[in-house]
């Protein structure tokens, strides 16, 4: 039976704690922060990333440079038959066609996986690939589940203010002012790979009930009943609204407080749409 090393990002919200007693491996994303390179969960940690954030530092992604990528591929490959790279989706990042590109000189060893997910839904792809590995499936057995089933979650996220879309270039200086006047919270949507919007809600209270129902509405019609789902609470710097949205979670799925796990944005993510959020993952259960 081959061996299969699994190795992600840290835009998976794992952070190397995580990678070391979960038995796989994290490549930490760049940070440019004000100019100065810093590097997730290694010399930046979450309480670090929002300061910058709050005090308006100029922030922007980029990905792990090539060398890094090879230099652990070669080390796993000493001990590995093969690895499974589970990068952040293709299309709100370049590195996973970096990965693509670079796994065509190892020869069949390394399989780059896009299933086109990020943070919570994206660790969940992990640690089913690390099942799966332990359960004796091959990288390209591994690769093919996960890719089968890159369309089986949803993420839906509330926004608290519109400022950090719109220092992103992502909306317009005038859509974010009338939303802020009218007080709009809106709530976007990852399905796939891309971020898009979803509803424009005028109170924390509809917001929840849209995302509630959205989520609902993708277990019943897309991933067969709400028996056959996990769901999460997902949020940034906003803990108690996360406690308090999971309570009504359990009220509209067949699920205990204890089966509903609550997790931080990945900071890939945090940096574009700020503090103060809170969404939910809606994921069908996998069956390999």
């Amino acid at each position: 039976m081959n061996k299969v090393a699994i190795v992600t990002d840290s835009n998976s919200g794992i952070t190397q704690n995580m990678a070391k007693e979960y038995g796989i491996s994290v490549l930490p994303m760049p940070f440019y922060i004000n100019d100065k390179s810093y590097f997730e969960d290694i010399t930046l940690s979450q309480d670090e990333f929002y300061q910058f954030l709050k005090a308006d530092a100029d922030i922007s992604t980029s990905q792990p440079a090539p060398g890094d990528v090879t230099d652990l591929w070669d080390k796993l490959l000493e001990t590995y038959d093969e690895i499974v790279h589970i990068p952040m989706s293709s299309g709100l990042s370049g590195s996973c066609q970096t990965a693509m590109m670079l796994a065509q000189d190892y020869e069949g060893k390394v399989f780059v996986v896009d299933n086109q997910r990020i943070s919570t839904t994206m660790k969940s792809s992990v640690l089913d690939a690390k099942d799966m590995a332990d359960k004796g499936y091959s990288a390209g057995e591994i690769q093919k589940f996960l890719m089968d089933t890159k369309f089986d979650s949803s993420i839906y996220i509330m926004l608290d203010t519109l400022y950090y879309l719109k220092k992103g270039g992502r909306i317009t200086p005038a859509a974010a002012a009338l939303a802020t006047l009218l007080k709009i919270k809106p709530v976007l949507q990852i399905q796939g790979e891309k971020l898009d919007a979803f509803a424009k809600c005028r109170t924390v209270k509809k917001g929840r009930k849209t995302m509630l129902e959205a989520a609902v509405k993708d277990a019943s019609e897309r991933f067969g009943g709400i028996d056959n789902v996990r769901i999460c609470v997902v949020h940034t710097e906003n803990l108690a609204a996360a406690e308090e949205f999971r309570r009504e979670l359990t009220e509209a799925f067949p699920l205990t407080e204890e089966e509903i796990p609550i997790d931080i944005l990945s900071l890939s993510v945090a940096c574009h749409i700020g503090p103060g959020c809170l969404a939910v993952t809606i994921e069908k259960k996998p069956k390999y």
